[in-house]
């Protein structure tokens, strides 16, 4: 998790390797996930590597507790299953509404859990600038209150739930219409593949909305008085999107994306022959 975040920040400590791809040219690599965890423990030792871990777990424990709370004070009335491509109006109706039910679960469990999520992205960033600001849950609390009053609590916020509602709807709905229209209901093997059909759509919807989550998580940390939140390391960013648009400007929406086959961009100097 600490190696993720250090990428999506641009915290870049060791130099890039020159390695070849599929077709056997050379391109510019930046260090792997072990590579860079190994450097982690160099610098920090084991204990390094679980930065920021108490907020995080914490943050996990309340949006599985708010969730399984909202859930029970709305519960979602069942409905008959239907997978009859001659009624599809009525199962595209029911997709609509389990995935109505599970966005307000989520954009509820998020908006609790949010704040120490924020705490944990600024104990895990500490590390680019050897900073001590941020060194427990209470102690952070009352900072971030005295500094930034409530709203510090929610920076990035509006990123992370508009990618959670987007992610949902989209992979809902991709794979209602691939099950429905694609999947023949002679198949033998049609109720496995559907089974896995909203699992692969989860993969490939998160690829889109990862944008969503490297904003947000760089908002959490932009501007509060840590080095990695502050320049030269990144601009002081006025809003969420203006956050985006410095990215995008810089080709940089997807940064972090890949912890093992990360491509750097190659300088004018830099020798590749």
């Amino acid at each position: 998790l600490l190696t993720r975040f250090l990428s999506q920040v641009g915290h870049e400590p060791l130099p890039p390797t020159i390695g070849r791809n599929v077709l056997g040219r050379k391109v510019l690599y930046l260090p792997g996930f072990f590579t860079y965890a190994r450097h982690i423990v160099e610098v920090d030792g084991k204990r390094g590597l679980f930065r920021g871990l108490t907020p995080r777990l914490i943050s996990s424990t309340l949006s599985t507790i708010t969730r399984g709370s909202v859930k029970k004070a709305f519960p979602l009335e069942d409905m008959e299953h239907v997978s009859n491509k001659d009624d599809v109006k009525t199962s595209l109706r029911k997709v609509v509404r389990e995935t109505s039910h599970e966005m307000m679960m989520q954009c509820v469990s998020r908006l609790v859990s949010h704040p120490l999520h924020v705490i944990s992205m600024r104990c895990m960033v500490q590390f680019v600038g050897r900073e001590v600001k941020y060194s427990g849950v209470f102690s952070a609390i009352g900072r971030i209150f005295k500094e930034e009053g409530i709203l510090g609590f929610f920076v990035g916020l509006v990123p992370h739930i508009l990618g959670d509602v987007i992610f949902l709807w989209c992979c809902n709905l991709l794979a209602h219409f691939i099950n429905t229209y694609a999947v023949d209901d002679n198949f033998s093997q049609a109720s496995v593949i559907r089974s896995y059909t909203k699992f692969v759509m989860g993969i490939a919807v998160s690829m889109l909305t990862y944008p969503f989550l490297l904003v947000g998580d760089l908002m959490a940390v932009n501007n509060c008085g840590l080095r990695a939140g502050l320049p030269p390391y990144a601009p002081v960013f006025a809003s969420w999107i203006h956050c985006w648009r410095y990215l995008s400007a810089q080709g940089q929406l997807f940064r972090g994306s890949s912890l093992l086959f990360r491509r750097a961009s190659i300088p004018a100097s830099f020798p590749m022959d």
